[in-house]
């Protein structure tokens, strides 16, 4: 989307996109919340999802470029700490990505000090939103490290040399020691959110120390 003048927003925030008078609808209304993708300093406002046959995803699948949208927002507060002396682990699963590509970009540019670590499930490659920008932003940030991980290689056509099978506590015992005070950010499907956040919780992370974000019904 084109940004609005004068629309600012953190990385990590979303947004609620409002479709005006659709030429169809259906039970589950024309409005739907959107993690924004982009980063501050991007001329444009991206979201991303999953397409899906409902009446909302089917209008936007064929708006025209020029399409007047209303946008709501920001909102949200999954947003990077200010101290940049600990450093943050992002677990994010499928379209989960979108609030972490922003601030990763944003991280990146703006050249922050914060150790940055991005923990990335799918399960195969071809699902991946972003995953070659998102490998390739380690060459632009020395502080970022970024671990992808393949629940379903046996389905896949494209190579992958990354791990395989779901984060657990000893995956992230294995990138992540020897770092000091992490702080964990979880983001994507219920269930995914709520099994990552009992694996981190295991690891003996106080609640203090991790912060989630679900995505539902996208």
């Amino acid at each position: 989307f084109e940004k609005p003048v004068a629309f600012t927003f953190k990385p990590g925030q979303y947004i609620n996109l409002m479709l005006l008078d659709p030429p169809e609808t259906d039970a589950e209304g024309n409005v739907r919340t959107f993690s924004i993708a982009s980063a501050p300093g991007e001329h444009v406002l991206m979201v991303a999802t999953r397409m899906r046959d409902s009446a909302f995803k089917r209008v936007v699948a064929r708006m025209p470029l020029g399409t007047d949208v209303r946008l709501e927002g920001p909102f949200g507060n999954l947003t990077l700490h200010a101290d940049a002396t600990r450093p943050a682990a992002f677990l994010a699963g499928g379209i989960g990505i979108t609030p972490f590509r922003s601030i990763l970009v944003h991280a990146a540019k703006a050249r922050l000090s914060h150790r940055l670590f991005l923990f990335y499930s799918n399960r195969r490659p071809e699902d991946a939103p972003f995953l070659d920008e998102l490998q390739a932003l380690q060459r632009e940030n020395p502080n970022y490290t970024f671990i992808g991980t393949m629940t379903a290689m046996e389905r896949s056509e494209r190579p992958w040399l990354g791990e395989t099978g779901h984060v657990d506590q000893a995956m992230l015992a294995r990138v992540l020691d020897g770092v000091a005070r992490p702080i964990f950010y979880i983001a994507g499907p219920p269930q995914m959110v709520s099994g990552l956040h009992a694996v981190v919780k295991g690891a003996g992370v106080s609640d203090s120390d991790i912060r989630t974000e679900n995505f539902t019904g996208y």
